[in-house]
């Protein structure tokens, strides 16, 4: 079994929950857990896109940023501005609690969960 493999099966776990979170219907508790469930997807998608681009490339990389643009730079991943900006939104959710940021993250939520079912697709090849 490879490094990534336990990261990998995290990571899709991760996703499963936030998709189970967005499935129901909105409500403050509801919109705090989606929020929570999209910071740890976040978290596990890069720790387990830079075990696959050491394993798989390589490549090393040190932080959310780094990784997702060596994942660009080699292809694994197309480029769009949404992953920087998820990472961005994450780190706003983490340290500062605010309505107004809350309800902006948890709109932009659905299409994270695109990205993120996407990256774990790609994170299963070899």
């Amino acid at each position: 079994m490879t490094k990534r493999a336990p990261l990998v099966a995290q990571f899709g776990r991760s996703v499963e929950r936030l998709r189970e979170v967005l499935s129901l219907e909105k409500q403050d508790f509801v919109r705090d857990s989606a929020i929570l469930r999209f910071e740890i997807a976040l978290d596990l998608s890069w720790k387990a896109l830079r075990t696959y681009l050491l394993e798989v490339h390589g490549v090393r990389c040190f932080s959310p940023k780094s990784c997702i643009r060596e994942a660009y730079r080699i292809g694994v991943l197309e480029y769009q501005d949404a992953w920087l900006d998820y990472i961005d939104m994450r780190n706003i959710a983490v340290h500062t609690y605010n309505e107004n940021v809350a309800e902006d993250v948890y709109r932009k939520l659905p299409a994270a969960l695109r990205c993120f079912e996407e990256l774990y697709s790609r994170l299963q090849s070899p």
